[in-house]
């Protein structure tokens, strides 16, 4: 939780912007609800910025509150997937710390594929159906960056394996 700049404590103030690996954790349940359409879309969202863009997690007082973007980390297993989905208010990025990810981009039933591996980056705009894979023997880390405050529920199209998953 970030203090007021004004009226904290200089030291304290600047402790509050500080996020270590250490204080973070896996959240499997987050985005757990997608595993109805199948065990390969488990995977673990780690906060740092935000609450992402599946989660109402406003009250994770491990995260700074988001002031333009969200930003997490994502573990993808080995033979895990994110599914086919969309942001519409708000461009994405990728950024792999380790492993390799297959990502998918999507249009009228056709999808380019790109691996990527250590420090490459993919940047998705607004409005672009994209998907995730992890074809490696190990688990994959990468950076989520998602350019809005608090986005919008992704929606899935009817070719995402997630089309009529719900939360409940």
């Amino acid at each position: 939780m970030t203090l007021e700049y004004g009226t904290a404590d200089l030291k304290e103030f600047t402790d509050s912007l500080i996020l270590t690996r250490g204080s973070r954790h896996e959240d499997w349940d987050t985005l757990g609800f997608q595993a109805k359409a199948g065990d390969q879309f488990k995977r673990a969202q780690i906060r740092y910025v935000g609450s992402g863009a599946t989660g109402n997690h406003e009250n994770d007082n491990r995260t700074i509150a988001s002031q333009g973007f969200t930003f997490s980390n994502m573990l993808l297993p080995s033979g895990a997937e994110g599914p086919e989905h969309t942001h519409h208010d708000a461009e994405e990025a990728f950024f792999v710390l380790e492993g390799e990810v297959e990502v998918g981009v999507h249009r009228d039933g056709q999808v380019e594929k790109r691996t990527l591996g250590y420090r490459d980056m993919i940047v998705v705009p607004a409005g672009v159906p994209r998907s995730l894979k992890n074809n490696g023997d190990k688990d994959a880390l990468f950076c989520v960056i998602i350019g809005a405050q608090k986005p919008q529920i992704p929606t899935y199209p009817e070719t995402s394996a997630m089309h009529g998953v719900t939360r409940d």
